[in-house]
This record gives C-alpha cells, sequence and structure tokens, in this order.
C-alpha cells in the first residue's frame, strides 16, 4: 500500500509540475540584442552606458557632465591638502578625508574631514572636522575631536582663497 501512494503521489507531483512550466507569461523580446557588442550599443543608445566620446567632448546627447576640475572649492581643497595622505576622496558624495598625520611627533596626529555643503565659494559651504590622536609611551592612543582649531580656521581661509582665485581664473578665461 506505501507503494502504491508514493507511486501515486509522485505520478501527480510529475503532472504539476510539466503543467506549469508552461504558465511562465513572460515573453521573450524579439528586438534584444543577443550579442555583446549590438547590447552595448544598444545601451548607449539608450543612455544605460557609458562612452568614452562623451567624456572626450564627442557626446551625443545634451547631458552636460560637471567634473570635480570645474569646481573651484574641491580643486582648492585638494591643493591644499596634498601634502597630506588622503584615505577617502569622493566627488559625488562631496567627502574628502585623511589619513592621520604627524609632523615629526610620532606621539600626536591629526586626522582632517572636509565636507562640501554647496559648491558655492562660501564660509559655510565647508564643514571642517579635525581629530586629534594622542598616544603614550605605551601606544595607548586616544582620539578626540578637536572643537576650536587654529586649523580649522587656517584651513577655511586657504581653500576659501584659492576657490575664488579658481573661479576667477576660470571667468577671466572665458
Amino acid at each position: 500500500m506505501p507503494k502504491l501512494f508514493n507511486y501515486i503521489i509522485s505520478i501527480l507531483l510529475t503532472i504539476i509540475f510539466i503543467t506549469t512550466t508552461g504558465c511562465n507569461t513572460k515573453q521573450l523580446d524579439s528586438n534584444r540584442p543577443i550579442q555583446a557588442e549590438e547590447k552595448r550599443r544598444k545601451n548607449i543608445e539608450e543612455g544605460r552606458g557609458v562612452s568614452l566620446g562623451g567624456l572626450v567632448g564627442k557626446a551625443r546627447g545634451g547631458t552636460n557632465y560637471e567634473f570635480s576640475t570645474s569646481n573651484p572649492m574641491w580643486r582648492a581643497s585638494l591643493e591644499t591638502l596634498d601634502f597630506l595622505p588622503l584615505t577617502t576622496v569622493d566627488y559625488s558624495g562631496g567627502v574628502i578625508i585623511t589619513d592621520w598625520y604627524s609632523d615629526g611627533n610620532k606621539k600626536e596626529s591629526i586626522k582632517i574631514t572636509l565636507r562640501f555643503l554647496s559648491n558655492e565659494i562660501r564660509s559655510d559651504s565647508l564643514k571642517i572636522i579635525v581629530h586629534k590622536k594622542i598616544c603614550n609611551n605605551d601606544l595607548n592612543c586616544s582620539t578626540s575631536l578637536v572643537s576650536s582649531s587654529v586649523i580649522k580656521d587656517e584651513l577655511r581661509s586657504t581653500i576659501l582663497r584659492k576657490a575664488s582665485l579658481f573661479e576667477k581664473a576660470g571667468k577671466n578665461k572665458k
């Protein structure tokens, strides 16, 4: 009896499986390219791909890309922080983070984070965060946030001064 029951169940499951495989309502698109080259070309035409022609100046559409070199605040910040080791540089996220930096004193080091709140050349467009790490002889380190700092003020004024010079030079080119 159990063999007959297992046999009937397996036949029913097989019939159900065979009949449900045809229930797929998704139709294949006959215009969909099969070859990789055709797919790439179609994606670029539809604006879903990247074309080197657009980067070189042969853009087909009306897309306007703003690169980091055209942003004076970004350029001024990178030029000001060029002596520091950088860990994160994210133009689309508007963040520059340096690595820990020590100027000869191995027990003290600083880490600077720049956040761009807008592209305008104003003092409130930049958020500057400075962390200070102090280590003792046993290399036990403590990190603290520097609330008021000469470093912040000097960085902000240097970046704003350079950014305004970059913007002025860019307007003079046009």
